[in-house]
């Protein structure tokens, strides 16, 4: 329920402010310019994840050809390799072929769906399926409710989207179109590919009586990998080479989607003055924010080297749930502040009250959301000091930029 309230939410907001910045954007023209940093700021930190656990997902996806890569540190230092690779392309102002991305990202999902078919015929058992759950032990609640903060890592794209409302054709129309389409293609795939995994490694009980399954054990680098592994006979074979390839390939792009994130928000957030001018300047010769880049891109490769996946899932739901729900909130704002605002999409399902339309599913998304959030922040010990961490960084920072900016006015004046 969550993605569809979310993904309502978005559709609205990225056509009645089709501008860069997202959840960012939205709470800027719904409350103020420090709701809106934080919201940009901790949406900053999962672009940077983005890149991270991308680049170190890859390297792992190329120890099908290289077992040694999947090992660490080598993992995190090829992940390093990557995002370094890909700053130096982007700072020399290189462009990638838009449509080679669209046509390795068409493959790709063909390629999950044609795993989830194959998982659906040969692998997939309702039994086992029913078997593996045991409630209170497996999971516990403690673990169920780690898994419903950590699946917030499948909204990346809603936002994504949002954010290039500027440059996109007619928004009202294309806009929720793709954010509905996101959400559809991540509820599919992801319901297919877990009941595979979980029918080809059932859960068991460790030796310290935790109860596991094998696809985290030893495939938790690179999980397709390891579905791809539970097929039958040749298929392991005739899959693998094909997606380690795809997969090492898809998530270089996915990296250098979290790098220009990054970069094109750091200007954003430049421009309303929400940081310093220095994150957000462009260079003369290549027209792209070559200190964001080169900043962020640092910050990525010092979180790769710890080569911990989950404390880069983990950031990246603190982040997450915490933008969406500020996203939840503007939107239920603006339809109190500005009520004749252009709305191309309005959510379906209001009700009228002091003669605003609030829409219910906003409502309902922005409480459940602000819940998840609390879990993340309670069951995600290191994530929460390393998210309240950064916010607060963030914080200090701005408060200072902006002390600067108005005694820098007071001295003109």
């Amino acid at each position: 329920m969550r993605r569809e309230l979310t993904a309502l939410t978005y559709a609205e907001g990225a056509t009645e402010l089709p501008e860069a910045g997202g959840s960012g954007a939205f709470a800027k023209r719904a409350f103020n310019d420090w709701i809106s940093f934080i919201a940009s700021w901790v949406l900053m930190m999962d672009y940077i994840v983005t890149m991270s656990i991308s680049a170190f997902s890859a390297a792992n996806y190329l120890g099908f050809f290289l077992p040694l890569l999947k090992i660490w540190p080598v993992d995190s230092l090829i992940g390093i390799v990557i995002i370094a690779g890909l700053a130096s392309i982007n700072i020399m102002g290189l462009r990638q072929s838009s449509r080679l991305n669209i046509i390795l990202v068409v493959i790709d999902l063909f390629t999950q769906v044609l795993i989830a078919i194959l998982g659906a015929f040969l692998i997939i058992n309702i039994p086992t399926l029913i078997q593996n759950i045991h409630w209170g032990e497996a999971p516990t609640f403690d673990q169920l409710l780690f898994g419903i903060s950590i699946s917030m890592v499948a909204y990346t794209g809603i936002e994504t989207v949002a954010n290039l409302g500027s440059e996109t054709r007619e928004p009202g129309k294309n806009i929720p179109r793709a954010v509905m389409l996101v959400f559809a293609a991540v509820i599919m795939m992801y319901a297919f590919l877990s009941m595979t995994a979980l029918s080809a490694y059932p859960v068991y009980q460790a030796s310290d009586g935790k109860w596991v399954t094998d696809l985290t054990q030893k495939f938790l680098e690179d999980p397709i990998m390891g579905i791809t592994y539970a097929m039958p006979g040749y298929l392991p074979e005739l899959l693998g080479f094909w997606v380690a390839l795809l997969a090492a390939t898809i998530l270089i792009i996915a990296t250098n989607a979290g790098m220009l994130g990054a970069s094109r928000l750091a200007y954003f957030m430049g421009q309303r003055q929400q940081l310093p001018a220095f994150f957000g300047s462009i260079s003369k010769r290549a027209h792209v924010p070559q200190n964001a880049i080169i900043i962020f891109s640092v910050i990525a490769a010092s979180l790769v080297l710890t080569g911990k996946v989950e404390l880069l899932a983990d950031l990246y739901a603190f982040g997450a749930v915490l933008a969406y729900t500020s996203a939840h909130a503007s939107i239920i704002a603006l339809r109190i502040k500005e009520p004749d605002l252009p709305r191309p999409f309005k959510i379906p399902l209001n009700i009228r009250i002091k003669g605003r339309d609030i829409p219910v599913t906003a409502v309902l998304g922005g409480l459940i959301t602000a819940i998840t959030w609390v879990i993340v922040v309670y069951t995600h010990h290191i994530g929460r000091i390393v998210g309240f961490t950064w916010v607060g960084i963030g914080l200090i920072v701005y408060y200072l930029y902006r002390r600067y900016k108005k005694k820098q006015k007071n001295d003109v004046t």
